[in-house]
């Protein structure tokens, strides 16, 4: 276990418990229910930054790394680690808190990218403040 696995980075966006309905033929939580918690969450912060509605516009890397067992508590932390004109890239960390333990592990990361859009659906530029250049 590396130093990057043994705490979260970025803010608490999404807590969640995961329920027997998430599983897999396997009998883990399917894959896809985690990325949609990760995607909510990315959802989350980059329009509490955008001040306004936003998208999914890619989700640049997504690695699972263990699996997330039926009762555990999917904790998702995002960390927004550039602003465009019009987009936000954001890391994104899934923990599981193992089912009545303290345990803690981390599941699942990645970078999202979602897009600033007007009221019409149309990408619109990020409001500057507290912006942080991409280069």
């Amino acid at each position: 276990m590396t130093q990057d696995d043994e705490y979260p980075k970025g803010e608490l966006t999404v807590r969640v418990q995961a329920m027997p309905a998430d599983r897999n033929a396997a009998g883990d939580i399917f894959g896809g229910w985690v990325m949609s918690q990760m995607d909510l969450a990315a959802g989350i912060r980059s329009a509490e930054r955008a001040n306004g509605r936003v998208a999914t516009v890619a989700v640049e890397t997504l690695a699972f790394r263990r699996p997330v067992k039926v009762g555990d508590t999917l904790c998702v932390y995002t960390e927004i680690e550039a602003v465009g004109r019009s987009s936000i890239r954001l890391k994104v960390e899934a923990w599981a808190r193992r089912y009545l333990t303290s345990e803690r592990v981390k599941v699942t990361e990645g970078v999202f990218v979602m897009v600033a859009l007007d009221g019409e659906g149309r990408p619109t530029p990020v409001p500057t403040e507290f912006a942080k250049a991409v280069d």
